[in-house]
């Protein structure tokens, strides 16, 4: 894990966004691109808005530009598996790509920038999660999600767009119901760690930036633990609440 030193971006930054058409993209996911991200410095300091596909043109991002973001790790309670989606070949970023649960932005609204208990991104992930796996509503709460810390980090896509994030990392346990939106998710799996593994092994899968590094430096120590607390706690079920007073836990962690 590398550190990574960046200045904090001013809120008179330009953009460059009105030139670059979306035309040959898919229509649901440009609809999205009109979204509005909530900018921060890289102490995760709000000091604005822009749309979404501002916030994802490498132009900008080159020059600093940074949002805020979520990535659920959602796991069966029964067996600690992770649940896994593909993301669906119309994504204008990172498309046909293997991810964790769900990775999405809160957005500039009201109950999406309260930041107190990251109540504000937690109500992002209860909003993302049934409109892209449809998980139904009533079985998402926000105390079943634990946040562990949050990374910034800085991931191409391709020569145009890209990802610029402090991206807030949340760990749930619950059964859930799907109904996978095609033109969202292509495909979604529940995964053991070793199933994991022979995935980011085999040559034939691809997976976003982001979720590598996750994987990397901080997924398999908390999944160990998780599993290994929650068994000694007797209940028979995985819980990820036992992760809620961990190390890291809170800390921004810079990673390129």
């Amino acid at each position: 894990m590398t550190t990574a030193v960046i200045e904090t971006i001013p809120p008179s930054l330009p953009a460059a966004s009105a030139s670059i058409s979306l035309d040959a993209y898919d229509e649901e996911q440009v609809k999205l691109m009109e979204e509005r991200c909530i900018l921060v410095t890289p102490e995760d300091k709000v000091y604005g808005e822009d749309s979404k596909k501002t916030c994802h043109l490498m132009a900008n991002i080159n020059t600093g530009l940074l949002h805020r973001a979520f990535s659920v790790f959602l796991f069966r309670p029964s067996d600690g598996r992770l649940l896994l989606q593909k993301r669906a070949d119309e994504k204008i970023t990172f498309p046909s790509m293997w991810t964790n649960t769900c990775c999405s932005h809160p957005l500039s609204i009201k109950s999406e920038l309260v930041e107190e208990d990251q109540a504000g991104v937690k109500s992002a992930a209860i909003r993302k999660l049934p409109q892209e796996l449809g998980i139904p509503s009533t079985q998402l709460k926000s105390e079943d999600f634990i946040y562990l810390t949050k990374i910034h980090y800085l991931a191409p896509s391709d020569g145009l767009w890209g990802e610029h994030e402090i991206d807030y990392i949340l760990f749930s346990t619950i059964d859930v119901d799907l109904d996978l939106n095609p033109n969202e998710v292509s495909d979604a799996k529940y995964v053991s760690k070793d199933e994991l593994e022979a995935m980011f092994s085999d040559s034939d899968n691809s997976f976003t930036p982001w979720f590598k590094l996750i994987a990397r430096d901080l997924l398999y120590p908390w999944w160990d633990e998780m599993l290994a607390k929650s068994k000694a706690e007797g209940s028979g079920k995985v819980n990820a609440s036992v992760l809620a007073n961990g190390p890291k836990v809170g800390e921004l962690i810079k990673m390129i």
